[in-house]
């Protein structure tokens, strides 16, 4: 079963889901304590936005690549492309 490449190509997608659910909880748990800390700082300079925004987009580019559609250049869009051109051509 392991010779599938369907089979492989689920599993390597549930391991990506699994990364990128330990890279949300670990920017959960660091984040948590980080604006805790800021709000219990003296001063009022709020600094914890800062890391929350950069590391925040580091996680929606992850989530984009883990959940989006299959990509625009994959191998099953240019397998398309070339029976496409295949068929219009004389």
């Amino acid at each position: 079963m392991t010779d599938d490449p369907k089979y492989a190509e689920a599993k390597r997608h549930v391991e990506a889901m699994k990364a990128f659910y330990i890279h949300a909880l670990i920017f959960a748990c660091a984040m948590s304590p980080m604006f805790g800390l800021n709000a219990l700082a003296k001063g009022g300079v709020w600094w914890a936005q800062w890391p929350l925004l950069g590391w925040g987009a580091g996680l929606l580019v992850h989530a984009l690549l883990v959940f989006s559609p299959p990509r625009l250049f994959s191998a099953d869009w240019e397998a398309r492309k070339i029976k496409e051109r295949m068929e219009r051509q004389p």
